[in-house]
């Protein structure tokens, strides 16, 4: 497993950020994932060949989710 980092822009607050990441949660191919309103990051692991398609996975979510959100590289 391999950790990643990502700027997470346009999240309006904690209860949304808490929201956001239980959803993310319940995708399979990633763990550990933790999104902190205060520092306006986006962590979770998943092993290096998966990273791509999780992303995207992460990206759907969140746009479902929270449509104004953006991930950018860390």
């Amino acid at each position: 497993m391999q950790k990643y980092k990502y700027k997470i822009k346009n999240l309006d607050c904690p209860n949304c950020a808490n929201q956001l990441e239980r959803t993310l949660q319940k995708i399979d191919i990633i763990e550990n994932v933790n999104i902190s309103f205060m520092t306006q990051k986006l962590t979770f692991e998943c092993n290096e060949e998966t990273k791509e398609q999780a992303l995207e996975k992460i990206r759907k979510t969140i746009k479902k989710e929270e449509p104004d959100v953006i991930i950018e590289e860390a």
